[in-house]
């Protein structure tokens, strides 16, 4: 899982980066401080792991991770290149959903960029440099089409399709609310590469006293996200900065000080996992316990194609048995003999939680 963190500047982006991946960006108090984007990538904390490593006594520990990108800061003007625009829309493509990181704090101290705290007006100039790029990708495509559609009548309906897409960005709506009429026209639009087709999670930026119960500013963010069927979650990056820096321990210490039971990147995983319909499987024995990142709806071969291609050409049958089902029963033998692990073939729907062997042959 990639995703893009972007914000305008100084609302907070490259200090959440810091606290999220420890990676040392740059964080100052004046505009495209980041101007190459800087990667991280993560663990993604599963609890599951640590009881299944105890259980089966195991070496290693390797959970799902999500690589974060700092994408540098942007302006109004930035798909005409104003700004630092065209690296960061050169670099936005290439993630999985992005996290648009709103201000929703008050203070002097820090400059914005419009001079004003308005997280909508905020939201709107980002998602506008975005609709303008993805219209002007959508215009040549739209032409180059329309001149191939004379020759080729494969290409009249793409036609048709691009020129109600360009319509519909003209209107400053994003690719992603663009209403299809089948699977084939769906994955057409996904070819496209769009930046407004990618889900997007608002990660509202709020001092530490809203951290709990948010502020004007979040209720505006929040009712916005609602409409567009978006999600958005509270973060103070100040605090998640503090949090990166303490152990374990410290960390469940200072949260209930705070009054809160789950970090913000915490709060980012999950929502991250539900706009983008991820679930994940595990797998356990002594050498590892592992989890595996699929999509919601995925079965069981390919699941297992996710450990290797060879797993998913040569799947047999998969032995199951849920996380919550297996710690009831105390071990895999007692499982087994409770009737709580199942043997499923290539129709099963793999669950969150599952713990899985699978059984090939190539």
């Amino acid at each position: 899982m990639k995703l893009g963190i972007v914000g305008l500047p100084n609302v907070g982006k490259s200090t959440l980066f810091n606290a999220l991946t420890q990676a040392g960006a740059e964080s100052a108090n004046y505009p495209f401080c980041t101007i190459e984007p800087n990667v991280g990538i993560v663990a993604v904390p599963d609890k599951r792991l640590d009881v299944l490593q105890k259980m089966y006594n195991s070496e290693k520990v390797l959970p799902a991770a999500v690589e974060f990108v700092d994408i540098a800061g942007l302006i109004k003007g930035a798909s005409k290149g104003e700004g630092l625009g065209n690296q960061f829309l050169s670099h936005i493509r290439e993630v999985d959903a992005i996290v648009q990181v709103v201000r929703c704090f008050e203070n002097e101290n820090i400059i914005h960029v419009d001079k004003t705290i308005d997280p909508i007006r905020d939201i709107e100039t980002i998602n506008l440099e975005l609709i303008f790029s993805d219209a002007e990708l959508v215009e040549r495509r739209f032409a180059k089409t329309k001149k191939t559609a004379k020759f080729d009548k494969g290409s009249v309906n793409e036609v048709e399709i691009l020129k109600n897409l360009l319509d519909h960005l003209e209107n400053g709506l994003p690719a992603r609310t663009f209403e299809v009429d089948s699977e084939d026209e769906k994955e057409f639009i996904s070819s496209l590469g769009l930046i407004t087709s990618k889900p997007v999670l608002y990660a509202a930026n709020v001092a530490e006293d809203d951290l709990v119960n948010g502020n004007k500013f979040v209720d505006k963010v929040r009712e916005f996200s609602l409409n567009e069927g978006s999600e958005t979650f509270i973060i103070c990056a100040q605090i998640e900065q503090e949090l990166s820096e303490l152990d374990e321990e410290e960390k469940e210490i200072f949260l209930q000080d705070l009054g809160i039971s789950d970090t913000g990147f915490q709060k980012l995983i999950t929502a991250s996992y539900k706009i983008l319909g991820l679930i994940s499987y595990l797998t356990a024995g002594p050498k590892e316990v592992r989890a595996w990142t699929i999509t919601k709806g995925t079965k069981a071969p390919g699941a297992a194609g996710k450990i290797h291609s060879d797993f998913e050409r040569g799947f047999i049958r998969a032995e199951v048995v849920n996380f919550d089902n297996l710690i009831s029963a105390g071990s895999y033998v007692a499982a087994k003999e409770k009737g709580l692990v199942g043997i499923e073939g290539k129709e099963y729907v793999v669950k969150d939680g599952d713990i899985i062997l699978f059984r090939f042959n190539v």
